[in-house]
C-alpha cells in the first residue's frame, strides 16, 4: 500500500513537471527588445541595464542626476555585442509630474521602439525609529518609492496591452514582505508594490503581459551605504543575521525571472523561505512552482518563528541595555 502511495506520488510530481512548461509564459527575447530601467544610473538598476545590454537589449536609462546617468551610459557601452545597440539617457524625476513622465517615454519608445520590459528600480530608504522620522519622510518615500513606479508603468501598459506582449518589473525589497524595527517609512512603500503588482498583473495577463515583483536582501549598493549611516543599533544587529549581496548578482536573478515571466523574484535561501512564506494569494507562473509552496510552506513557517523570536529578542536586549545605560548616567 505503502509503495502504491509512493508510485502515486512520484507519477504526480512527473506529470506536474510535464505539464508545467505548457501553462508557462514564452520567455522574452532580449536581443534588440527595448528595455527601459529607472533609477538606472546606479546600484541595481545599473547592473540591471548592463545585464540587458549584455544580452543584445536597446536600453533607456532614467534617473534625475544627468551626470551620473552620462557616466552610467558610457559604462554599459562597454558591454556592446553589436554596433547598432543603443543607450539613451533621460534625466527626469518618476515620482513628481506624470505628465512628464509619460511624455518621456513617448519620446524614446519613438527613438528605440515600443518598450518590450520595463524594470522600474527608482527609489530611496530612510531609517529610524516610527516617532524619530519626519512625517515629510512618510510622503516622499510613498511619492518614490511607489508613485515612482505607477506613472511610468501606467505610461507604458496602453502600448503593451495593443502588442499583447510585454514585462514589468517592480523592484521591491525583502522589507516589502517582512516588516521590520526601523523601517515604519520605507516598509509599507515596499509592501504597496506587491498589491499593485498583484492587481495589474490579473488586469494585463490576458494580453501576455507578465509582472514580477523583486525583493532583493540587503545589497551592495550606494544606496544601502547611505541607509547605514542612519539605521537604529536594532536594525544593525537584525541585518547582521544575513550576508550582503552583490548588485550584480541581484541583477541577473531579476532579468532572468523577469523573462520566464515569473512573479517572484528572490535571492538566496532566506529568499526562497521569505517567497514561499509571503505567497498567500499571489500568482503562479508553473504548477511546481505552486506545488513548491505547498509543501514548504508548513517547515518554512516554523523556521520563520525561530527568525521573528529572534529579531524580538535583539529589540529588547537592546532596550534593556539602553535603559540600564540611562540609569547609570542619572546616578552620576
Amino acid at each position: 500500500m505503502l509503495l502504491l502511495a509512493a508510485a502515486f506520488v512520484v507519477g504526480f510530481v512527473l506529470l506536474l513537471y510535464m505539464v508545467s512548461p505548457l501553462i508557462s509564459p514564452k520567455p522574452l527575447k532580449l536581443p534588440g527588445a527595448h528595455v527601459v530601467v529607472t533609477g538606472g544610473s546606479s546600484g541595481i538598476g545599473k547592473c540591471i541595464a548592463i545585464e540587458c545590454y549584455k544580452q543584445g537589449a536597446f536600453i533607456t536609462l532614467i534617473a534625475r542626476d544627468e551626470n551620473k546617468l552620462l557616466q552610467t551610459k558610457k559604462e554599459i557601452e562597454k558591454y556592446s555585442i553589436n554596433d547598432k545597440q543603443v543607450v539613451l539617457c533621460i534625466s527626469v524625476d518618476v515620482s513628481k509630474d506624470y505628465e512628464q513622465v509619460e511624455n518621456v517615454l513617448k519620446q524614446a519608445q519613438e527613438k528605440l521602439g515600443p518598450v518590450d520590459l520595463l524594470v522600474n528600480c527608482a527609489g530611496t530608504s530612510v531609517t529610524g525609529k516610527f516617532e524619530a522620522i519626519e512625517v515629510n519622510s512618510f510622503e516622499r518615500l510613498m511619492a518614490v518609492n511607489y508613485l515612482g513606479s505607477v506613472y511610468p508603468s501606467r505610461a507604458v501598459i496602453s502600448t503593451m496591452k495593443e502588442r499583447r506582449m510585454g514585462r514589468i518589473v517592480f523592484v521591491s525589497s525583502q522589507a516589502g514582505q517582512l516588516g521590520l524595527f526601523g523601517y515604519t517609512a520605507y516598509s509599507p512603500t515596499k509592501f504597496a508594490l506587491r498589491g499593485l503588482a498583484e492587481a495589474l498583473q490579473m488586469e494585463v495577463k490576458p494580453y501576455n503581459i507578465y509582472v514580477t515583483v523583486a525583493y532583493p536582501p540587503d545589497t551592495d549598493t550606494p544606496g544601502f551605504a547611505e541607509e547605514s549611516k542612519t539605521k537604529p543599533l536594532e536594525t544593525k544587529l537584525i541585518s547582521e543575521t544575513s550576508s550582503v549581496c552583490q548588485a550584480e548578482q541581484v541583477a541577473r536573478v531579476i532579468v532572468k525571472d523577469a523573462i520566464q515571466g515569473n512573479f517572484n523574484s528572490s535571492v538566496g535561501s532566506d529568499g526562497y523561505m521569505l517567497s514561499i512564506l509571503t505567497s498567500g494569494m499571489s500568482p503562479v507562473t508553473s504548477i511546481t512552482e505552486g506545488l513548491q509552496q505547498v509543501v514548504c510552506m508548513g517547515i518554512f513557517r516554523i523556521i520563520g518563528l525561530f527568525y521573528l523570536g529572534s529579531f524580538d529578542s535583539i529589540v529588547r536586549r537592546c532596550m534593556m541595555q539602553r535603559e540600564k545605560s540611562e540609569s547609570t548616567d542619572k546616578t552620576e
